[in-house]
């Protein structure tokens, strides 16, 4: 096994103190002014021996992890995985490490993560917080623990947040659908009364309402999470003649998954007997005979926003609530036309 380098060993190599070194690799060369080609070479040093400073030591000294936790509905959801990645990226940059958790949307395991990760000493969070969570984020807020919520926000709780324009991203796919000629639009959510189901629905209605048409129950499907088999049956029946279906626009990339799958298996053909609009994009729609339309969210733009403001509450920089709406892209292809 190699000896693990000191910061003596980099000392003695440059030919200079141990303490001079720990203040350049602490980043603290400048407010004790050390000489900046000394610096340079110190840490050019600590990178050529492969120093790996001691992060436990590090953390108690600083009273700060460096960590950052991050909690979200399901890590497994493509939409998740890919925006947790974007927000370990980010985060990366600026020395932070990122702790994943998934809620499954149930309040319990939400709580228990959060208990988790402060026993864990994160400096903060960012959560895409479950229904019912918002006694949860007061309890951070009252302990002065730093977080940002991305995806999803509460109305009556002042906190920082990140997200998309719901309302804007479905009303324009429903408008899309509607100015195809389609006439029978259906839409297929969860059940819940999280702000970003409510904006989305909101949004489709809105759409439909613009165009001359009324709301209809018939084409509503509305489903629990986590329930394959409630979503087999309740979808089905969605796709039953009687019905008109003639679009669908999904709320949800793991909706959209499991009712291309289905729509499969029936033979329904997409577009010529039903046209289909999904929520985020998804390597999985590459794999279907027809190029899938879909609302595309800036994943990278979220999670750089993210982890600015955290990193801002963190440092103390953050004067307010910071709150960030950001517009999506839809992209129309072969399904959704008539």
């Amino acid at each position: 096994m190699s000896k693990k380098i000191s910061l003596k060993d980099i000392a003695e190599a440059v030919g200079v103190s141990t303490a001079l070194v720990s203040y350049v690799l602490n980043d603290k060369d400048e407010q004790t002014r050390v000489n900046k080609d000394t610096a340079k070479r110190i840490r050019e040093m600590a990178k050529e021996m492969n120093y790996q400073p001691n992060q436990i030591a590090k953390s108690l000294k600083s009273g700060k992890s460096q960590a950052i936790g991050l909690l979200v509905a399901d890590i497994s959801n493509p939409f998740f995985g890919n925006l947790a990645r974007a927000i370990e990226d980010e985060a990366k940059k600026h020395g932070y490490s990122v702790l994943f958790g998934s809620s499954d949307e149930n309040l319990e395991n939400s709580q228990r993560l959060i208990d988790t990760f402060i026993n864990r000493q994160i400096d903060g969070f960012i959560i895409a917080p479950a229904e019912g969570t918002a006694s949860q984020l007061e309890y951070l807020k009252k302990a002065n623990i730093p977080f940002v919520l991305i995806d999803r926000y509460f109305k009556g709780l002042e906190t920082s947040y990140v997200v998309i324009d719901n309302f804007n991203a479905t009303y324009q796919a429903t408008q899309l659908l509607l100015n195809q000629g389609h006439t029978k639009v259906a839409y297929v959510c969860y059940k819940n009364q999280l702000q970003h189901t409510e904006d989305r629905y909101s949004g489709y209605l809105q759409a439909l309402l613009d165009h001359g048409n009324a709301e209809d129950s018939n084409l509503i499907c509305e489903v629990e999470f986590n329930n394959a088999a409630y979503f087999r049956e309740q979808f089905i029946e969605l796709l039953q003649p009687d019905r008109g279906v003639d679009a669908i626009l999904f709320s949800t990339n793991t909706l959209s998954i499991m009712g291309l799958k289905i729509i499969n298996e029936l033979n329904i053909t997409v577009p010529d007997d039903l046209a289909v609009f999904c929520f985020d994009e998804s390597e999985a729609y590459d794999l279907f005979y027809c190029p899938i339309s879909y609302v595309k969210q800036p994943l990278s733009m979220i999670g750089k926003e993210a982890v600015k403001i955290l990193l801002e509450q963190l440092r103390g920089k953050a004067s307010s609530e910071q709150k960030v709406m950001l517009d999506v892209e839809i992209v129309a292809r072969k399904s959704c036309q008539k």
